[in-house]
């Protein structure tokens, strides 16, 4: 059996012969992962993700919502109204839903409603933090999305509360009517938001190209 180096120098010293080796090369030395590269991967991932909000979006408030007012004799599902509701218009709601029509609207509460505005919060999230640089900025259109996320979650459980009871609590009703209205204003402040981040975006890489004539 063949002795190793460590072996070899034990028994004979200095005078022991020791084959030359070398470290393995490396695995796939030209590979690299630029910041054009990274850049490029993060847009693909933001794409998806707006994407998947416009497509919530619609299958929540354009198809499911609406179909629901077969099961309301046509009247509206809180979460649509973006300028708020009353408590006569829940007594109203209530009165013409019936039990398994008010649990069809908390399965949507818990399914569609709660996907939409993590998806569309998180994918804002990335929208704004790979265009807008400046971190002030940043944080501050962070701000939107983050809200948007918590005031929808939170009138999912508000309208769901307000319809199970049997008499709806008039302040109940104005707590479950303030945080809708909230989370269509900041829905689209959202919006808004990301509008601007994309022109940040595409004017830092303006200015970036003009800087760089070799780009």
């Amino acid at each position: 059996m063949a002795k190793t180096p460590a072996q070899r120098i034990k028994k004979h010293g200095a005078k022991a012969a020791v084959p030359e080796h070398s470290l393995p090369p490396v695995i796939n030395p030209t590979t690299q992962r630029t910041p054009q590269k990274a850049q490029s991967n993060s847009r693909l991932i933001v794409i998806a993700g707006v994407v998947a909000s416009v497509f919530l979006f619609w299958y929540l408030h354009l198809l499911t919502l609406n179909q629901m007012t077969q099961l309301s004799g046509g009247l509206a599902m809180p979460d649509s109204l973006i300028g708020g509701f009353s408590t006569d218009y829940i007594a109203q709601l209530r009165n013409a839903m019936d039990d398994a029509a008010r649990g069809q609207l908390n399965y949507v509460h818990k399914t569609a409603g709660t996907l939409f505005p993590l998806i569309f919060g998180f994918s804002w999230l990335l929208l704004i933090g790979t265009n807008v640089a400046r971190k002030s900025w940043r944080w501050a259109m962070w701000a939107a999305p983050l809200l948007f996320a918590v005031a929808h979650l939170w009138s999912n459980v508000a309208i769901d509360s307000v319809l199970a009871s049997e008499t709806p609590d008039a302040g109940s009703v104005a707590l479950a009517s303030a945080v809708t209205v909230a989370s269509w204003v900041l829905f689209l402040l959202s919006l808004l938001c990301g509008l601007v981040a994309v022109f940040l975006g595409r004017k830092d890489a303006t200015a970036r190209k003009d800087a760089d004539p070799t780009s």
